[in-house]
């Protein structure tokens, strides 16, 4: 009876904890973990991190533009550089003596210059670049500096024992969007592709408005499990933020 007893008393402990590592994970309360004027970090779950720098336009003022740090193993993989070089060496002086990580990676999400505008930064640090085919077409077309290594529909990195995986859905935003996905953690960086609940539709330059809500219904569908998405500027959200999307480009 004892032993019948003891085993009850194991199998309602394990639950209990399990059930409580379960709540932690879903109720991480972001906090932002450094700030100066040119560069924000916001720590979003246990090992996901927004960098905010800035870049000035004429048409929307002093934008405030995304990317993501994901982190394994003091290990990281950080989507779309800072928008200068300034930013871009506070990023990674922050990355190596604050997490006291090394960097296996940047990836830029598109050609634009919220994304890979300092890469420059990252060459000088010995960070390998990875970009789709088409952005290293569209960055040396606009004279932009270039991502070393090209991948062509998708992109799967090892972040300490984990992966991450960057995928071309379709166009949108731009021609060459990709959105990078973090496993381990649910969490998706969708680039300038998505956009934050109640945006609007933004720069349309590059875009190519009739494919773009279609582009983020494949990405939807993909990655159904998706709990954290990024945008490329604006405030992070659930998944609501693909649907917000895919309605605000809806052509019919």
């Amino acid at each position: 009876m004892n032993l019948i007893l003891k085993t009850i008393l194991i199998i309602a402990i394990s639950i209990t904890t399990l059930h409580g590592s379960s709540q932690n994970r879903n109720t991480f309360k972001a906090k932002e973990v450094y700030k100066t004027n040119d560069l924000i970090i916001t720590q979003i779950s246990q090992n996901s991190f927004v960098h905010t720098s800035f870049k000035q336009t004429n048409d929307f003022g002093n934008v405030p533009c995304n990317g993501l740090v994901v982190r394994n193993s003091n290990e990281t993989i950080v989507f779309d550089t800072p928008t200068n070089d300034k930013s871009s060496e506070e990023l990674i002086k922050w990355i190596k003596e604050t997490l006291h990580c090394k960097i296996n990676a940047i990836i830029p999400t598109h050609f634009h210059d919220d994304c890979l505008g300092g890469l420059k930064a990252f060459d000088e640090n010995d960070i390998p670049s990875y970009a789709n085919f088409k952005t290293i077409e569209l960055a040396k077309e606009n004279n932009f500096v270039i991502p070393k290594n090209s991948f062509k529909d998708s992109l799967i990195l090892k972040v300490g024992i984990e992966n991450i995986i960057v995928k071309f859905f379709g166009e949108g935003h731009t021609k060459d969007n990709v959105v990078g996905y973090f496993p381990s953690e649910n969490v998706m960086f969708g680039g300038c592709l998505i956009k934050e609940l109640d945006a609007g539709k933004g720069y349309l330059g590059d875009a190519n408005v009739k494919d773009w809500s279609a582009t983020v219904e494949k990405i939807k569908n993909q990655y159904s499990n998706v709990q954290i998405v990024v945008p490329g500027h604006g405030e992070y959200g659930s998944k609501k933020l693909l649907d917000y999307t895919i309605k605000l480009f809806k052509t019919r």
